[in-house]
């Protein structure tokens, strides 16, 4: 049984989403700003939330900032077309995905199962036992624990899954396709600035200096890949 959070200030959008996540294996809490959201969080065990931007009181990013404060639970942001720039904020700040409105049923459950698939496995501690290991970085995918230089990081699901990939493969580059269709299991729309903003996060928590990267390169106009070689 999952527990999942939906908040939208429309109520309309909460009892929608509610009909296209009527599932045995869900447990749905709501609520509808920001405030609201971080109380549930704070009294229940929360496996996933989806969470609109624009809401009032405390809006969307807001509420994300403080989410990432004390937990890494997937979040995936309810965005409008027009709010490109507001969904780069959320990738920023911690968001895992976003769905924009109107909203397809099928993307939905399609998305919250894969996220919170990840989330569980990345808990779980059952998917593959090994250490991996690129320069100072060194993921023990048993404890699922990642330290750089011998420094403990909290990474969100989706990014652990992103450096997973790249320190499984170290050399190869992945093109933002590439990544985005292993990672979110989706036709890649938008990959190229979803799967920027997570190598960036990923480059703050983990070099030294993020502009000069040790570790996680960009192959200029191909893709990224995790240097082989220190």
């Amino acid at each position: 049984m999952y527990n999942i959070l939906i908040c939208d200030d429309e109520r309309d959008i909460v009892n929608a989403l509610k009909i296209y996540l009527n599932d045995a294996n869900y447990t749905l809490f709501e609520a509808f700003d920001g405030r609201e959201a971080l109380e549930v969080i704070s009294r229940e065990e929360i496996h996933l939330v989806l969470m609109d931007i624009m809401m009032p009181e405390m809006d969307g990013i807001e509420a994300m900032v403080k989410i990432r404060e004390k937990s890494n639970v997937p979040v995936i942001l309810l965005t409008a077309k027009s709010e490109d720039s507001d969904k780069i904020l959320g990738l920023t700040v911690g968001a895992d995905d976003y769905i924009t409105k109107p909203f397809n049923p099928v993307e939905v459950s399609a998305r919250v199962k894969s996220q919170i698939r990840r989330y569980m496995l990345l808990g779980a501690g059952n998917i593959r036992q090994e250490i991996l290991k690129c320069g100072g970085i060194e993921l023990d995918d048993v404890a699922k624990k990642v330290t750089a230089d011998g420094e403990e990081v909290s990474l969100t699901p989706t990014e652990y899954e992103i450096l997973k990939l790249l320190m499984q493969h170290q050399g190869k580059v992945f093109s933002p396709r590439e990544i985005y269709q292993k990672i979110w299991n989706d036709l890649p729309y938008g990959s190229e600035n979803t799967v920027a903003v997570h190598i960036r996060h990923l480059r703050e928590k983990l070099e030294i200096n993020p502009a000069e990267p040790r570790y996680l390169k960009v192959v200029w106009g191909q893709g990224y890949k995790c240097e082989k070689k220190f």
